[in-house]
């Protein structure tokens, strides 16, 4: 039984009877943004229904007991800070954002991923793991893994582990699990095209 953090009377009253909420429809699609072709999944609808953000938050932190005992969340910037922040606190875990270039304001270690147009970065801070502790990577979404790569790259050059890598959706059709081969992957909703 998920273990009601977040979530409302109605939604765990509804959980309790075997009634799971439906996330997918509280998605939205934007067609062609940022880009022509691109069908953007849109968050900000689930994150508007208290009860539905609530539920999601309770669904990443019973597939996050999966993994085994960890000892911290890191979420890559923006949209992982959204789940990945109230997912450590509702757990009692520490929080390490991983953010874009420029942002952190002491000594950090840096790597780069690639872009279909070109590459990018993310950045921790140099001290935020200790050598040996067990992270759980948390991001809104899987795609084509390039983001969570280069976040588990900083994990494991700060003496970390990756003890698992968890996503609110997963875009199957983008396989970005054959970027993530050999690493503990969940997911709660999967897309097929």
């Amino acid at each position: 039984m998920i273990t009601a953090y977040f979530m409302g009377r109605a939604a765990r009253r509804d959980l309790e009877r075997g009634i799971p909420m439906d996330l997918k429809k509280k998605l939205r699609h934007v067609m062609d943004f940022p880009k022509e072709g691109i069908d953007y999944i849109d968050v900000t609808t689930l994150l508007a229904d208290g009860e539905a953000y609530g539920h999601a938050i309770d669904l990443l932190a019973e597939a996050s007991s999966g993994f085994g005992g960890f000892d911290v969340v890191v979420a890559p910037e923006s949209r992982g800070f959204i789940f990945g922040a109230p997912l450590a606190a509702a757990l009692r875990k520490p929080f390490v954002p991983a953010r874009k270039p420029g942002k952190l304001p002491w000594r950090r270690v840096s790597a780069e991923y690639g872009l279909e147009y070109g590459t990018d970065a993310v950045e921790m801070h140099a001290d935020a793991l200790k050598a040996g502790q067990r992270a759980v990577i948390v991001d809104d979404l899987l795609a084509t893994g390039g983001t969570v790569g280069a976040v588990a790259e900083l994990v494991e050059g700060l003496g970390g582990v990756v003890a698992g890598m968890l996503f609110l959706i997963e875009l199957t059709y983008l396989d970005g699990r054959a970027k993530l081969r050999g690493r503990r992957v969940e997911s709660i909703i999967r897309m097929d095209g």
